[in-house]
């Protein structure tokens, strides 16, 4: 694995916010991560885990960066920050859509689609034929009998399941999770991550999730980021970097 070209490379790669009299600025001295490739993200409330997933979602533009790169396996090499600097919002959107699923805290479901209709919405929107892999995922998450219910029909639990079905129902290179189980019972929660990461190695794509206390149990090639808070002047500066 340690040979495979990287997906991303950020270097220097940053976002700030003021907040109130505030000021906060998530910094990313340099991070790569490569194909089938699972990172951790640990950090208290308010450290900027959810900030680093928009950008990595090209969701959120940052405000620095001296290297930002994203090359999903078999695409050509595309320059991030360049796109952010020339407004380039349709190549963005297209990268987004092609090549990367989101699983959101609050799963993010359409409320008036049912959960078939969403797990293979993506699919839709991009013009691919699933072909059947909606079904086989729904198998695998425990939710195939829940296909043709709407989302208010549905517990918190499976409605995650059902988004990180949709996360990766396209076929993505990078799967992005924000605290998935976060209202979900510690011990459905850990059942959950760990087929969730089972999925993902499947499919060939790498992940980035984030999450304040899991640990995944016998998990070679998950990489958990080093993590520090400190006082710069009146900013606070959170800092995400590779632990190798």
């Amino acid at each position: 694995m340690s040979a495979s070209r990287p997906i991303y490379v950020c270097r220097g790669l940053g976002k700030r916010r003021a907040d109130g009299g505030t000021a906060f600025e998530l910094l990313i001295p340099e991070l790569r991560i490569r194909a089938g490739e699972v990172v951790i993200l640990r950090g208290a409330s308010g450290s900027g885990k959810s900030t680093l997933l928009d950008l990595l979602a090209l969701a959120l533009r940052p405000d620095q960066a001296e290297q930002f790169c994203f090359r999903p396996p078999e695409r050509e090499l595309s320059d991030l920050w360049r796109l952010w600097q020339a407004h380039d919002q349709d190549g963005l959107g297209r990268l987004r859509a092609g090549h990367i699923g989101y699983v959101l805290q609050t799963g993010g479901l359409l409320s008036f689609l049912t959960a078939r209709e969403n797990i293979g919405l993506s699919c839709r929107l991009l013009g691919r034929d699933p072909g059947g892999l909606v079904e086989r995922l729904a198998e695998r998450l425990g939710i195939a009998p829940l296909l043709d219910q709407l989302p208010g029909r549905l517990s918190v639990g499976e409605r995650q399941r059902v988004a990180i079905a949709r996360a990766l129902a396209h076929r993505p290179s990078v799967v992005l999770a924000d605290e998935p189980t976060a209202s979900v019972d510690p011990l459905n929660a850990a059942r959950i991550l760990d087929l969730f990461l089972d999925l993902v190695r499947q499919s060939g794509a790498c992940a980035v999730i984030a999450s304040h206390d899991w640990t995944p149990r016998g998990s070679p090639g998950v990489r958990v980021l080093q993590h520090r808070l400190e006082r710069v002047g009146e900013v606070t500066r959170s800092l995400f970097w590779d632990g190798d």
